[in-house]
Order: structure tokens, then sequence, then C-alpha cells
């Protein structure tokens, strides 16, 4: 049975996984009156939120709040990226939802030091975000062979991975700062 405590991080980290997942990243930099520069990536917040409270809780708490958002999104509420219900899982964005489960295990391992040296942060989360990317290219290639519409798999490696694993790992940045402070969080 769950207690309290298990239920108040799990609710905890299911508000921030909803939250991260609907705010874009965005960077706006002012350098003079009229030079500014804006950059609208076309990713959100989720990655780099999933990687920080699976540092900061441990995964089993991270597991069971990111398959109640999952549930939430396919079966009640539209809060996945693109929308929710069951056709979701038709599109290959699934694929890297789903490879997000794999991604929380290899940070979790980040968990069992007492200090979290900044490569090991580093190798771990290019790796966990390699690895979910690679789930999802999976996930898609499945599609492609069995709706035998292989002319859209490049266009989707694309427009979902080659687009987008570029940006997750340039907020390994801002992330790893937040990093250092972790262990005193959890005292």
């Amino acid at each position: 049975m769950l207690n309290y405590l298990k239920l108040i991080k799990i609710l905890i980290s299911l508000q921030i996984i909803f939250i991260s997942s609907m705010v874009p990243v965005f960077f706006n930099a002012t350098f003079t009156n009229k030079l500014k520069l804006e950059i609208d990536t076309p990713i959100t917040w989720q990655i780099p939120v999933l990687i920080l409270i699976t540092l900061i809780f441990e995964s089993k708490i991270v597991y069971k709040a990111f398959t109640i958002y999952l549930l939430l999104g396919l079966f009640f509420l539209p809060i996945l990226n693109q929308g929710g219900s069951l056709g979701y899982l038709l599109t290959p964005n699934f694929g890297y939802l789903i490879g997000i489960y794999p991604l929380i295990n290899i940070i979790n391992k980040l968990n069992n030091n007492t200090k979290i040296y900044f490569f090991d942060f580093f190798k771990n989360s290019i790796f966990a975000i390699f690895v979910m990317h690679i789930t999802g290219i999976i996930y898609n290639l499945i599609q492609i062979i069995y709706y035998k519409n292989l002319d859209i798999f490049i266009y989707n490696i694309g427009k979902y991975s080659l687009g987008k694993i570029g940006y997750h790992f340039l907020l390994l940045i801002p992330l790893s700062i937040v990093v250092k402070y972790i262990k005193y969080i959890k005292k």
C-alpha cells in the first residue's frame, strides 16, 4: 500500500511533468536596443525536468507519475504534446514517450552516488537522451513497416529526432548548474 509521503511525491512529480510538457523552450537575448535574439525551439522542458525529478526522487516515483501522465493523456485529457486520445498511439511522438522509461532508468543510476560529478551527469544524460531517441526511431520504424509507408521514415527521423536531439543536449548545460545542488535538496 502507498504511504502518504510517496503519494505526495507522485502527485508533485505528476504536476511537474504536466506543467513542463506545456512550457516551450524559448531563448531571448537583448544585445542592444535594436539587436535582439529570439530563439523558439521545437521542444518543451519535459525531458530536462524528467531528468531533474529523477535525480531528486527515486525512479519508482517518477515511473508511476509518468505512467499516470500517459494514461491521462491517452484516455481522459488531451495533455500530451500534440493532443491525446488513443489515436496518439499511431503518431511517431508516442515512441519517444515510451523512450522516457529507459531514460528514467539510466538517470536513476546517478542516485546511488553520494555526489553527482559533472562528467557522470553529462555521460549518463547524453546516453539516456540518445536511448530515448533510438526507442522513438524503432517505434517509428515498426509503424512504417506495419503501414508499408517507407517514404515518410526519413522525414520522421529528421523531424522528431535530428531536429530535437541537439536542443535536448543543449538543455543539459543549464540543468548541470541545478544538479550541483540536488544532494543538498535531498537531505
